[in-house]
């Protein structure tokens, strides 16, 4: 007899996804809750447009089938890229103590007139980075194989 395939199935996968509206941005804003990232991390591309973030994120798709299957909760390495980025500003980052590690709490888009708007990237400690876009595009991509959390707990709050 053959089983139907579960969601719990597709949860090995690397995630690759696109957000182009607020809607797709909310998905990628929870898969990323609670990431985290060296200041060394950030990379700001002006000629490309292009603002991006090497986050250590963990695997809120896969927290369900960690803890019916009784294994360890997971992290994994991905990319969070913003295209079509006019201006990048920030509050509460200083890039130059190498030493900082951001969690990220939440991405959010404020609109603007014709498709332009912000990204606001909130970060814990009361610090934010701004992103003014001409339209919203971006893309999230696990680029590593998942890990064992160091912490091997589930953060905190959903």
């Amino acid at each position: 007899m053959t089983e139907d395939a579960t969601f719990e199935d597709g949860a090995e996968a690397p995630l690759r996804l696109k957000a182009d509206d607020a809607e797709g941005l909310s998905v990628i804003s929870s898969l990323t809750q609670d990431a985290v990232f060296p200041v060394t991390e950030m990379a700001w591309r002006p000629r490309a447009r292009r603002f991006a973030l090497l986050l250590n994120r963990f695997r809120w798709e896969d927290r369900v089938a960690a803890e019916r299957r009784g294994r360890p909760y997971e992290r994994v390495q991905a990319v969070l890229a913003f295209d079509d980025v006019a201006r990048v500003s920030s509050q509460g980052v200083d890039r130059s103590d190498k030493d900082t590690v951001f969690s990220l709490l939440s991405v959010s888009f404020e609109p603007g007139e014709d498709g332009t708007g912000r990204v606001v990237l909130t970060l814990s400690g009361d610090g934010a980075i701004s992103l003014d876009v001409e339209c919203l595009d971006v893309t999230l991509k696990d680029v590593t194989r998942p890990y064992v959390a160091p912490s091997r707990k589930a953060p905190a709050h959903e």
